[in-house]
């Protein structure tokens, strides 16, 4: 009998552009980073995605969403949590080069579960 793979579940806010990409991939792969964006910065938590997507994404754009998904954790352990503020302000750093092996260990579809507008 085969043993359930672990997940990693994660978040990540976007705004309106992020979203339209997700779309146009079914809601199964992130996008290819800019050439300004050298990393993927998924976060642990989906308060501190809310913080993000509620104030800076509606700021920004007058839009904002949450979005969660699941990742195998034996992709993921290769990278540790960061902690870039309070004690629930943690991120993952997923080089920008890793990003189409993330896309590739997502499991199940990309959820947009919360959504923020001005």
């Amino acid at each position: 009998m085969a043993t359930p793979e672990e997940l990693t579940v994660m978040y990540r806010p976007v705004g309106p552009e992020e979203l339209e990409l997700l779309r146009q991939a079914d809601f199964k792969r992130w996008p290819p980073r800019l050439p300004e964006q050298p990393i993927f910065y998924p976060v642990t938590n989906e308060q501190y995605a809310v913080e993000i997507a509620g104030n800076w994404n509606v700021r920004d754009s007058g839009y904002g969403a949450v979005t969660r998904f699941q990742v195998r954790t034996s992709f993921m352990s290769k990278y540790q949590v960061q902690r870039v503020g309070g004690s629930h302000h943690t991120e993952w750093w997923v080089p920008a080069e890793d990003l189409e092996d993330l896309n590739d260990n997502i499991v199940g579809l990309i959820e947009v579960i919360r959504e923020f507008g001005s």
